[in-house]
């Protein structure tokens, strides 16, 4: 799975922050990295909302985000260097001042940096990988590669998704075992487009838990 670093830049005013979110989304989506969206998107709405909020409606920024090892780095950038964030107590009620407190609460840490024309203010999720470029660990996940590795052999890279011609062996070995699959139900007397459709509605249910 390969994660490559990439920045947006926006315009920081209220009605643009549900379609930040929703980038965020997309993004993690393709990065297979379903658990951390809801804390992803609270941490882009909460630093975008700094930007407005301190520094003012209009301002030119930008969303930036990467891997940090195997955690989640998401950084918005503006250019007032003299106002910086800070953490405060605030109370339940209070209406301002709870945005870092959430993000703190949230990321394992977040902090400021100061650049000459800029500065970031960022904050950094865990992901729960093992390695940055590898997938969450699941059973499903886990069983499906000892099947793929059977129908490939050594020719199944470890990362399938870091070159075309990885993800080519891959979708190639997944097309190989699923029509054997088929063969297999229609061989038995089991009707394939019956399996197929119980087996989609039971990957949709799985999907919607986790996303």
């Amino acid at each position: 799975m390969q994660r490559k670093s990439w920045e947006l830049d926006f315009t920081a005013e209220p009605d643009g922050v549900a379609a930040l979110r929703g980038v965020m989304r997309e993004h993690l989506r393709n990065w297979g990295l379903h658990n951390v969206i809801d804390d992803a998107r609270v941490c882009v709405s909460e630093l975008v909302s700094n930007v407005i909020n301190h520094v003012g409606s209009g301002t030119p920024a930008t969303l930036a985000v990467a891997m940090r090892d195997t955690h989640l780095r998401i950084a918005v950038y503006d250019p007032d260097t003299r106002t910086l964030p800070t953490l405060t107590n605030t109370g339940c009620d209070a209406e301002a001042g709870r945005g870092l407190a959430l993000i703190n609460a949230i990321a394992v840490r977040w902090g400021v940096e100061l650049h000459v024309d800029r500065k970031a203010t960022w904050c950094e999720l865990a992901t729960g990988l093992v390695a940055p470029q590898r997938h969450l660990e699941s059973a499903s996940v886990t069983r499906a590669e000892v099947l793929l590795g059977l129908y490939s052999g050594p020719h199944l890279p470890a990362q399938p998704g870091t070159s075309r011609l990885g993800s080519a062996i891959a979708e190639k070995a997944v097309v190989d075992v699923v029509t054997d699959l088929l063969h297999w139900l229609r061989a038995h007397g089991c009707d394939p487009d019956e399996v197929i459709d119980r087996a989609q509605r039971h990957f949709d249910a799985q999907a919607e838990r986790t996303a």
